[in-house]
């Protein structure tokens, strides 16, 4: 991957702020490693009320289709992702420079250092750095366990069943219920020593 995983990060990372119905919509990591700039709007259409967008159609899976065929969306972009995107595209314009002769250009958004696709273990090295950054044991985290994490995070906010299984792309609420661990909250009744 790119020197740059925070950008991919951003669009496969759940938003840990108030939930922006919509306009808060993720792809998994397998479709933003598909993801070409041709389906990339960083400006929308304002005069029309359209926000800067992404076409998710595509994944890197067998024959190049989404998970699902409710899978394949566009998504809104909110301002920090589309800001995101931007910075991304710049140093990409720069990694190609670099690059030189050596550059594949496959108009991917999400590329090697070279040009080229990345495959899983690129994301997985690439996204490590983060937690490791932060002071956490990087191997145990993965870019999919965002996911897990936004659900949980949701349903300890109440918010309902039916809208988290909107927002990550389910047509029910059973993946979402799985993803949910049922927790308790802390005895508050417990004697703080």
């Amino acid at each position: 991957m790119s020197a740059h995983p925070r950008a991919f990060v951003t669009l496969a990372a759940p938003s840990f702020g108030p939930v922006h119905s919509h306009r808060d919509g993720r792809a998994r990591t397998e479709e933003l490693r598909a993801l070409v700039w041709k389906e990339v709007d960083l400006v929308g259409d304002p005069d029309k009320d359209v926000p800067p967008w992404i076409a998710v159609w595509w994944s890197v899976r067998a024959g190049g289709d989404t998970k699902t065929r409710r899978s394949r969306r566009s998504l809104a972009l909110p301002r920090r992702y589309e800001e995101g995107l931007k910075a991304h595209r710049e140093l990409q314009r720069q990694d190609k420079a670099e690059a030189g002769k050596k550059w594949k250009d496959h108009d991917l958004v999400f590329a090697s250092l070279v040009g080229t696709p990345l495959d899983a273990h690129n994301v997985r090295r690439a996204f490590r750095k983060i937690p490791k950054d932060a002071g956490l044991r990087a191997y145990y985290w993965t870019p999919r366990e965002m996911r897990h994490s936004f659900v949980s995070l949701l349903s300890d906010s109440g918010v309902p069943l039916e809208e988290i299984a909107r927002l990550v792309g389910h047509r029910g609420t059973a993946a979402p219920r799985r993803s949910t661990p049922t927790r308790s909250a802390p005895s508050c009744s417990a004697e703080r020593r």
